[in-house]
């Protein structure tokens, strides 16, 4: 499974931005996608994630901020409302398999700051 992820950028605080992943391969496989982010000296953490049945898990931290969404099964997007600071990251997507192989996307990075 090969992830292409598109969107990020510099925004600013309260300003919104979309991430899209597309997936490619061997994509009847995956069950699970999602996004991740790592932010300066923090470890990677979940933003959100999708299953091939739609149900959606998101962070508290997005929670009413952020909404996933999943078409044909093979791109993801997350857009992003009400950015803050804090959301400052590398943006990974990623995808997991009904066989429980793990596969990630490039990273895109979102800059929110004034």
């Amino acid at each position: 499974v090969q992830l292409q992820a598109y969107g990020g950028g510099l925004v600013q605080p309260g300003g919104s931005l979309r991430l899209s992943c597309r997936a490619s391969g061997r994509i009847f496989g995956i069950n699970v996608m999602g996004w991740y982010r790592q932010a300066p000296g923090k470890e990677r953490e979940l933003v959100a994630d999708i299953t091939s049945r739609s149900i959606t898990n998101y962070a508290d931290s997005v929670k009413g901020r952020f909404t996933i969404s999943r078409d044909s099964g093979v791109t993801v997007t997350l857009q992003m409302n009400s950015l803050e600071p804090e959301d400052t990251a590398v943006y990974y997507c990623n995808a997991n398999t009904y066989s429980r192989e793990n596969y990630w996307g490039q990273g895109t990075l979102v800059t929110v700051s004034s």
